[in-house]
């Protein structure tokens, strides 16, 4: 993507009704790494997450805390959801709620339009619902119950029987879009991302589209459907508006035109919504349909789906207090290959961390400061003349910076990730062939000393400005140890060219200090 160019970038807006997990701080952490490396290189970045509220879900929970739906999401959003952007340190420039006034008149808004201009009317609707997806289910979604359900039809995700429900409702022509939507497909391979999801996309479609329901009467928890009070907006088809209602959607055009459309990062179990429903709303309301849609794979413990019934859901917290929020951040970006499912346990997550933070980067990064304040005083030495292995590792900086650069631009953030650490291990490497410390003992080869910290510390400074986005703290307080400022204004997709400051001064404390093994790692 050219400098300059708009990255819009949003993640799903995180239903209320559960606390979060590290299933959620994921998908979080993933749009921030991707949002952060485009605004380091100088793209016009905006990054949106938020939550959704409405439904009936939403309803018979707060009811049966004897509380108002709009208190016990308030309740949930203070207490938890935001708190979970500062835990995992997420950079995001707007954060919105379905109950926020902006949303739910930009809902009415976009509603009403596709009313007047014949895409929604009235009709009966019986169908088997799941309130714990507030998604009609079709029979292949069902499955047999068993235990406490046998006999009854069950959700395949939330193994909760569903209800039969009838009612009348307005309906959006979803079945009009069928074709726009394979033509979308076809014309756009990679509309639909990662090639397991399109496919799922692909042939959802092609079994044929019915038209959606999208109001309900049997409760009002939600947004007034304008023209008819008794009805309010299915929760689904209020939540997908978020990406515009956001932006300005009938309201600020010149703020809608500056960033939609957008690129939505998505788990791939609510891939359908964001890659059928939503491009046909916005095909309705002749509006550019999104840039990508990309459903993430699954974070897993114990081989099973994240589940609160289940009593696998792991809080970020959990995380974060052992290990700090750099090392959450750099094991999911690293560990799990960015689109499939991933396993994540506790002897992993501490292997990586002493291995590739502790001893890969963080003691990479103490040697090399501690031998230019010993050996020269913390001055920066200036390069002699350089050899093979010199430009080995100035080439490596410029290759691992291009290569990560791609991968980000295809949403590759693991292999991103895995680009970055070849620089780590190559200086790594150069460090114990050259022997800084055998140079340092000869005046003879003083000059070498100094030509070889030199290539190190550059090395390093690429290094800082290529993993800020994934490791933010630590890089920041790296930079400021090798004399520079502000990181972020050092542009990364040029990571190379940053300019060395003349002095340096050794880190206060180590980056990533070695930790006991976590009590959940033995439990």
């Amino acid at each position: 993507m050219p400098v300059g160019d708009s990255f819009y970038i949003t993640t799903p807006i995180f239903y209320v009704n559960d606390v979060p997990h590290i299933g959620h701080a994921y998908t979080e952490v993933a749009a921030d790494v991707l949002a952060r490396w485009h605004r380091q290189r100088g793209d016009d970045t905006w990054l949106l997450t938020g939550t959704d509220e409405h439904g009936q879900k939403i309803l018979r929970t707060a009811t049966s805390h004897d509380v108002t739906p709009k208190a016990w999401a308030d309740k949930l959003v203070e207490e938890s959801w935001k708190p979970l952007l500062q835990t995992v340190n997420i950079s995001n420039d707007d954060f919105i709620r379905t109950t926020d006034a902006r949303h739910e008149e930009g809902v009415q808004k976009f509603l009403q339009k596709l009313y007047d201009d014949g895409f929604i009317y009235q009709g009966e609707f019986e169908g088997y619902y799941c309130v714990g997806c507030e998604e009609y289910k079709q029979q292949s979604d069902l499955v047999d119950g068993t235990g406490p359900f046998e006999g009854e039809l069950v959700c395949a995700i939330h193994s909760k029987p569903v209800e039969l429900l009838k009612e009348s409702n307005y309906f959006f022509r979803m079945s009009d879009f069928e074709k726009p939507l394979l033509d979308l497909y076809e014309s756009q391979p990679d509309f639909v991302q990662p090639e397991s999801v399109r496919n799922e996309i692909v042939q959802f479609v092609k079994q044929g589209l019915r038209d959606l329901s999208i109001s309900r009467a049997s409760f009002d928890w939600g947004i007034k459907v304008p023209w008819d009070e008794k009805h309010v907006v299915y929760v689904w088809f209020d939540a997908l508006l978020n990406y515009v209602t956001a932006i300005g959607y009938g309201v600020d055009q010149e703020e809608f035109d500056r960033r939609w459309p957008a690129m939505h990062l998505v788990g791939k179990d609510i891939a359908r919504f964001h890659a059928v429903i939503w491009p046909a709303m916005l095909m309705a309301a002749g509006l550019p349909v999104p840039k990508n849609v990309f459903g993430h794979g699954w974070l897993l413990v114990g081989g099973e789906k994240m589940s609160k019934s289940k009593l696998t859901g792991i809080a970020p917290q959990q995380i974060t207090e052992t290990f700090g929020v750099d090392a959450f951040r750099y094991y999911f970006m690293r560990a799990i290959t960015f689109g499939q499912d991933g396993n994540f346990s506790w002897e992993d997550i501490s292997a990586r961390y002493q291995a590739e933070l502790a001893n890969g980067f963080g003691n990479l990064a103490s040697r090399i400061l501690a031998m230019i304040t010993r050996y020269f005083d913390g001055q920066v030495p200036v390069a002699g003349e350089l050899t093979a292995d010199d430009l080995a590792v100035r080439e490596t900086e410029i290759r691992v910076t291009d290569s990560a650069d791609a991968s980000i631009a295809t949403y590759a953030i693991n292999e991103a990730v895995s680009s970055i650490w070849e620089l780590v291990d190559v200086l790594n490497g150069y460090i114990t062939e050259q022997q800084p410390w055998v140079l340092a003992k000869d005046e003879a080869t003083r000059e070498r000393l100094g030509t070889v910290l030199n290539t190190a510390l550059r090395g390093l400074g690429t290094l800082t400005v290529l993993l800020s986005p994934i490791v933010p703290d630590a890089t920041q307080k790296l930079w400021q140890s090798i004399g520079q400022g502000e990181l972020t204004s050092q542009p990364i997709d040029r990571a190379p060219e940053w300019s060395s400051a003349p002095a340096v001064t050794p880190l206060e404390s180590t980056l990533f200090p070695r930790i006991e093994q976590p009590e959940s790692d033995v439990a």
